[in-house]
């Protein structure tokens, strides 16, 4: 049987060691399984305490995904036969997705991600938790939950918020596909170079100066990264969401049913913000309304905060959401015609909502209590 992470370790000449982790079901596009995410949670544990390991690499095989986002069939599965109940397969898959993206996040070491392809959902929830973050001329990255009757997790609450301007919020509602420049404006990229350029950073990495000190670690690898970058970024066009950031902040601009009503009504030539504005006009009503209750969350809370009251929302959203029949239109059925609990934006009961945004647990018996 195929490994579905590879892990695997590459010397260097200053003795330490890289470590390799290689997402691998390539046919899938590298979508996530809780298997893959507690093999990696285990592994990751035990390089960060490794002082023999300098550095870290995410990679996803074959040249169409680093990662398309987390297989949620076997959710939607319990989720369907307990209708209104929270699944112990919702609650285990998502606690574990979200202690492995805070791990990321807390590592100390560097961490690259390649994030070469598609970048979508749980795949850009291990991105958004690299220091070294790769985006190439190949990079499509979103996060489309808005489709699927969720919002966007995996700490988008944390890092949408932090976007310019009202631009996390456009991406929530729309699943907009970021290119490379765009990944840099917002700040999911930090560094950029053809996707035939990973075999050389690869090997430019193995001759660095490595040692047990995290923070010089962090200094080389930056500087490689920046070196290589430079031709690319001096040939990069504009951004579509840098270009165009004041037009996206008044369409954004509102309440709730002040941006459906700009959405609905706009009329644009441009074909990437018609596919954004078909998108979010087709998206879960109640999704909206969780999208505009993160985008309140503003920047106030800490990422630990964030990742709780996510946890709390998503096992939320799989038993008495929209989740189950998002993914029954999109991933088992595939007729493309959901039948959303609410037929519209200003449909969506607020008790719905509040009930959405509640957490299930005690605060001390949070899955994630110990995050802080």
């Amino acid at each position: 049987m195929t490994q579905d992470v590879i892990f695997q370790t590459q010397g260097t000449l200053s003795g330490q060691s890289i470590g390799m982790v290689t997402l691998n079901i390539e046919k899938a596009l590298n979508a996530l399984t809780l298997d893959m995410v507690a093999a990696m949670q285990a592994q990751l544990t035990k390089w960060q305490q490794d002082d023999s390991i300098a550095c870290v690499v995410l990679d996803g095989a074959g040249e169409k995904a680093f990662c398309a986002g987390g297989d949620v069939r076997a959710i939607y599965h319990a989720s369907v036969a307990n209708p209104n109940n929270i699944t112990t397969e919702a609650c285990e898959f998502f606690t574990q997705e979200y202690q492995l993206d805070y791990l990321l996040h807390q590592f100390g070491k560097p961490v690259l991600v390649w994030g070469d392809g598609i970048v979508m959902g749980g795949g850009l929830g291990l991105m958004a938790g690299g220091s070294h973050r790769v985006v190439t001329e190949r990079s499509r990255i979103a996060m489309p939950e808005v489709t699927i009757g969720l919002y966007p997790d995996v700490g988008g609450s944390y890092f949408l918020n932090r976007m310019p301007g009202k631009t996390g919020l456009f991406l929530g509602l729309t699943a907009y596909n970021m290119n490379c420049a765009d990944a840099l404006y917002v700040g999911l990229g930090n560094h950029i170079l053809n996707s035939d350029e990973k075999e050389p950073l690869y090997n430019a990495m193995a001759e660095l100066a490595w040692s047990q000190d995290s923070e010089q670690n962090h200094q080389l690898l930056s500087g490689l990264l920046t070196n290589m970058s430079q031709p690319h970024l001096a040939a990069l066009s504009v951004s579509p969401l840098q270009q165009f950031q004041a037009q996206i902040d008044l369409l954004m601009s509102g309440d709730i049913l002040d941006v459906h009503h700009q959405l609905s009504s706009l009329n644009t030539d441009l074909d990437w913000l018609k596919r954004a504005q078909k998108t979010a006009l087709a998206g879960s009503p109640i999704s909206w309304h969780l999208i505009f209750a993160q985008a309140a969350l503003g920047t106030e809370m800490s990422l630990a905060d964030c990742f709780k009251w996510e946890l709390g929302v998503s096992v939320n959203c799989c038993s008495m959401g929209d989740f189950c029949e998002g993914v029954r239109a999109l991933l088992i059925d595939k007729d493309r015609q959901p039948k959303w609990l609410f037929a519209d934006v200003d449909a969506v009961d607020a008790n719905k909502v509040t009930q959405l945004v509640t957490s299930p647990w005690a605060e001390d018996k949070h899955p994630l209590a110990d995050f802080t």
